[in-house]
């Protein structure tokens, strides 16, 4: 159990720390484009390792799975990253964790959509607090950051969805391919449209940066995007996902406290009563599932 516990509890710290990484990125003079570009080309040869890894003796893909695969790489990796970069340039690294904390309530809302789910006053309850929370968090942002920050949220909250989109279709094909084959399957499509991306959007001398923004982008790449999928997967084999999912409530904490130290980002009674709200709706609604 234990093992699993730690394994959850590094790869959420691990997932946070992709909006420092971002952030400090962007002290650099670079755009969203490039910098996302960078972290693909660094995580591209190690994705591409874990699809092959995971899907030795394992079937060919069908010609289905190609299209599912593909349609899983564009909204759970590339959209939602491309779009999460892009929102962190307005606000703060622990506003975007908390939007993006928000991720069960919009699969929620799309079951309810897509598939003709139910829900009952419990979830609609912690709906109501998460989502005030956010709201108290913006508040705060909007007279702090000005106008810029409704556009931010706009695009981290359009990736918490895009994102959602990947885990609502996602299930059928974790069965069939495996979690971790389908993970490397996916985020190489998503790797090598990031790539396109830059070679349509940008000139090649665009591609020269500076030397603080390579290592930041290599850091993202290992520390803050593989090693988590690999420590989260791992954790779910041994503990199970809802009690990986209960653990992985650090994310936003730890985010937060990484902005203080090494953004210098304010934490006032705003940020913090938010940061209850938005986590105890999030505890409220996975329970209420659970049951």
């Amino acid at each position: 159990m234990w093992p699993g516990v730690l394994l959850a509890a590094l790869g959420a710290i691990a997932f946070s720390g992709k909006a420092i990484i971002v952030k400090l990125a962007y002290r650099h003079d670079v755009d969203a484009v490039t910098l996302i570009m960078y972290r693909m080309l660094f995580a591209l040869p190690l994705f591409l390792f874990l699809a092959w890894w995971a899907g030795r003796g394992k079937p060919a893909l069908t010609a289905r799975d190609w299209r599912i695969v593909v349609f899983l790489g564009i909204t759970g990796y590339y959209l939602a990253s491309f779009l999460d970069f892009a929102g962190l340039a307005y606000i703060t690294a622990s506003f975007e964790r908390l939007i993006l904390y928000l991720n069960p309530t919009i699969v929620l809302a799309l079951g309810v959509v897509l598939f003709k789910k139910k829900v009952n006053r419990k979830q609609l309850v912690s709906l109501a607090i998460s989502y005030a929370g956010v709201l108290l968090v913006f508040g705060h942002e909007i007279t702090t950051l000005g106008a810029d920050a409704a556009l931010g949220a706009l695009l981290v909250f359009l990736s918490a969805v895009s994102y959602a989109l990947y885990l609502a279709y996602s299930g059928e094909e974790v069965r069939r391919l495996g979690a971790l084959r389908l993970a490397g399957l996916a985020t190489t499509v998503a790797c090598v449209l990031c790539l396109v991306q830059f070679v349509v959007l940008r000139p090649m001398s665009a591609a020269i940066v500076a030397p603080e923004v390579i290592w930041l982008s290599v850091v993202n790449a290992t520390v803050c995007t593989f090693a988590p999928v690999l420590m989260v997967m791992m954790a779910i084999e041994r503990i199970g996902a809802g009690a990986a999912a209960q653990i992985g409530m650090i994310g936003p904490l730890s985010t937060i406290l990484m902005g203080i130290v090494i953004l210098g980002e304010p934490f006032t009674g705003w940020v913090a009563a938010g940061t209850v709200l938005v986590m105890g709706g999030i505890w409220m609604l996975t329970r209420a599932r659970v049951g």
